[in-house]
């Protein structure tokens, strides 16, 4: 891999001792990438610590189309050989140290757990319980969308850490929030959910700092684009500050603390917009009112099922799709709230009438929706 800064290249197999009785080994497992590289922490010649970076990860392994579509099924055999390498030179007791876990998108199926061993994988993972046609074969067919963030992550790797400045941004008073709104940044609002719904600035987007905030923003947002935090405390704006950093969103334009009605001009009103359940909505139905009911959930997830009549936007595809949703009061969903609250800001601030369903989506089953199914049956 060609890069732009000083380092020391490493092989597979390579050795660095860190005393008399600690070593740590290279192991070449490409995969996730063609030249990942996963590390062997060996005590007095023992192996006592397995860091797989993003080859083996919880009950599965990392993604093998981030890199080039091209080379997805060549990756994907490869990822396969780099799980089986590992199982064969370490003990079941080796502990597995992952980069990723649970909720990744650069995991290639989503695993529950913090924790797991080699003899635990050898036993569950797919890449050590299935032949490699099987295993390549189940994992194409499982890829899901990738984060578009994704593909500034290589330039900004091959060039080299830069310094990282976390020092708080600058404070914006109510004019200058609006002079940014206005000037068609985004001003994001990282308080929950419910607090959001209950009042916020009239054009900011809400992205609660307690989700997963760093996915989702960056996913959507056009890269490059100015953004100022609002949050309840110079903490919570530090936190994500902090977190955005991690994905490229290296500063802030601007933020402010405190309670929202001291985000607004004293010529203003907070905005607002109900929540509700996948109950409300059937009751909605019944009394027969028409509204748009808006599913942003990913397209594997409603391929599982899908409330009859819904308009299906991913999330991520929402901002350049808005104008496509039809008129009326449109009732977002997604699986359990986080995304639809996004959604439901985004629809806010373009104006649209907009209901939040903060619900699990199993309820729409036991609140009597009727689901359509990928095979056609209810």
């Amino acid at each position: 891999m060609s890069v732009a800064f000083a380092r020391t290249p490493v092989a597979g197999d390579d050795t660095f001792t860190v005393d008399e009785h600690l070593v740590l080994r290279a192991i070449a497992t490409p995969g996730h990438t063609p030249h990942h590289t996963s590390y062997v922490l060996e005590e007095d010649g023992r192996a006592v610590a397995a860091f797989t970076g993003g080859s083996l990860l919880i009950g599965t392994v990392g993604r093998p189309d981030l890199v080039e579509p091209r080379l997805t099924e060549q990756l994907a055999r490869a990822q396969h050989a780099s799980a089986h390498r590992l199982a064969d030179e370490l003990d079941d007791e080796v502990p597995v140290l992952p980069t990723h876990g649970f909720g990744s998108f650069c995991s290639s199926a989503q695993a529950e757990g913090d924790a797991t061993t080699i003899g635990q994988e050898r036993r569950s993972n797919a890449a050590l319980t299935r032949d490699v046609d099987t295993f390549v074969a189940e994992m194409l067919a499982s890829l899901d969308d990738v984060p578009a963030y994704y593909v500034h992550m290589g330039p900004a790797n091959s060039a080299g850490p830069a310094p990282v400045d976390l020092t708080p941004p600058a404070p914006a008073d109510a004019a200058e929030i609006a002079a940014r709104l206005a000037a068609g940044e985004w001003v994001v609002d990282l308080r929950s959910r419910v607090a959001f719904a209950q009042g916020h600035v009239t054009g900011s987007f809400n992205f609660e700092g307690e989700g997963k905030l760093a996915t989702y923003l960056a996913w959507l947002i056009p890269w490059g684009k100015p953004v100022t935090l609002l949050a309840g405390t110079s903490e919570q704006v530090a936190d994500a500050q902090r977190e955005l950093a991690r994905v490229g969103i290296d500063r802030p334009a601007a933020a402010a603390t405190g309670d929202p009605a001291g985000w607004i001009r004293s010529d203003e009103e907070l905005a607002s917009f109900p929540r509700a359940r996948f109950a409300d909505l059937t009751a909605v139905r019944e009394r027969g009112e028409q509204v748009v009911v808006l599913d942003v959930r990913r397209d594997a997830e409603r391929a599982g099922g899908f409330v009859d009549g819904s308009v299906h936007i991913p999330i991520h595809e929402l901002p350049g799709r808005i104008g496509e949703v039809p008129d009326g009061v449109v009732w977002v969903h997604c699986a359990g709230g986080m995304r639809a609250a996004i959604a439901a800001s985004l629809l806010d601030a373009a104006g649209r009438d907009v209901v939040a369903v903060d619900d699990g989506f199993d309820a729409a089953t036991t609140a009597g929706l009727t689901l359509t199914r990928p095979n056609g049956t209810d």
